[in-house]
């Protein structure tokens, strides 16, 4: 018997900061927002009106999303008043495409507008939470990411003899950015350059330089700003986590693309981490990296599961953490329809409103035992609710309809 639609339309709310926060013991330290699925400039609007509503009622002063941390770092420059232009910024501070979006075309402008006039301490920041385009497209190079805290060492400390190599010794190690940056590498192991000989030597440098950084903490604080420390280290994750994603692409084993997941939603976790520790931030990606459950994708005809990047960071901050879901009814330019009644999304989707806010606990309970049929979708791009663990989320923003834009 299919549950009282009255039953469900109690479970929701307007789509505002205020009630988000209604749905939580406490103002989070991390608020995570989950998209289904890439590219929907839709969503994205729903991303800025929110943080808008966040940084106005709530304090919060970071956004961060799923694009390249040090491409970001050009993004955050820029909107907290540096030199440059937004087309610039646009061109060269994003990963995956994502800066030819309106929707973040508007956020980086809108946020650069908030900061003027307004002292460094109220600056609204920008970051990417991904160690780079890590997926079809190519591997990233670690020549930014170790040449820069190579750099930053370099300057920061008074360093004679403490630097494990020199910057010439790591330009020949890395050698031409084509033999990291390979697409073939993804399919075909032989094609990577991960497990060779000055690959190890690489991971072991990196991590000599990471510890150097940490040993010296107490003298970067008194020559240096809270800003240049934590550019360093930064720069030091993301190289030590780069070399470690290439050393597994060059594996051979059954284990090779599991690793390569995890590595990836753990350099995650650690930039969230890491953001979460300067003030309360809006995270926004994926819901399969944000959500507290291990993450799962068939490959090949092969299921691979690992735990998430949300999973790593609610298991550190607890009750600072909140996941807050979003599911939506049609994407028909990518022939996905009207859901079928059974289903989570088509219960919601006979409720009236064309985006709202969800409370899933209270919404598990109005289903009963019996759970709702899992939506198939006919877009590989789109992931539909696992309903058994709807209650798992926080919170759960439910878009009717995503038209083309």
């Amino acid at each position: 018997m299919a549950p009282d639609i009255t039953h469900i339309a109690q479970t929701t709310h307007a789509l505002e900061a205020a009630a988000v926060m209604k749905l939580l013991p406490a103002r989070p330290r991390l608020l995570a927002l989950g998209e289904p699925t890439h590219g929907e400039d839709t969503l994205l609007d729903v991303r800025n009106e929110l943080f808008r509503n966040l940084v106005e009622e709530e304090g919060y002063r970071t956004i961060a999303i799923e694009s390249d941390c040090l491409a970001a770092l050009l993004v955050d420059d820029y909107v907290t008043g540096g030199p440059g232009t937004l087309d610039g910024a646009m061109a060269h501070g994003f990963s995956h495409a994502l800066g030819a979006s309106a929707a973040n075309r508007e956020l980086v402008r809108w946020a650069r507008e908030y900061n003027t006039d307004r002292p460094a301490s109220e600056h609204l920041r920008f970051a990417g939470f991904d160690g780079g385009p890590l997926e079809i497209t190519g591997p990233a190079s670690p020549r930014p990411a170790l040449t820069a805290l190579h750099d930053r060492l370099a300057t920061l400390l008074d360093a004679d003899g403490l630097l494990p190599c020199t910057a010439e010794t790591l330009d020949r190690l890395l050698g031409a950015d084509e033999r990291w940056t390979d697409p073939a590498a993804m399919t075909d192991p032989s094609r990577s350059f991960g497990r060779s000989a000055e690959a190890a030597e690489l991971r072991l440098l990196a991590d000599d330089l990471a510890s150097l950084l940490d040993e010296h903490t107490p003298h970067l604080i008194a020559v240096a700003s809270w800003e240049d420390g934590d550019r360093a280290r930064l720069y030091a994750r993301t190289a030590g986590g780069l070399l470690r994603y290439h050393h597994w692409m060059a594996d051979t084993s059954p284990a090779r693309m599991t690793r390569l997941m995890g590595v990836r939603d753990r350099m995650m976790a650690d930039n969230l981490l890491a953001l979460a520790a300067r003030g309360p931030v809006l995270a926004f990606a994926h819901n399969s990296h944000l959500q507290r459950e291990r993450s799962s994708l068939r490959m090949g005809g092969e299921r691979l599961e690992w735990w998430s990047a949300g999973s790593l960071v609610s298991a550190r901050l607890g009750a600072d953490y909140a996941f807050v879901a979003t599911a939506l009814g049609t994407i028909r330019h990518h022939g996905v329809d009207a859901p079928p009644p059974e289903t989570v999304e088509g219960l919601l989707y006979a409720l009236p409103e064309d985006r709202c806010l969800v409370d899933p606990r209270r919404l598990a309970a109005a289903l009963g035992e019996v759970l709702p049929t899992p939506r198939a979708s006919p877009y590989f791009g789109y992931f539909g609710l696992d309903p058994a663990h709807l209650a798992d989320a926080d919170g759960l923003v439910f878009v009717k309809d995503l038209a083309r834009r």
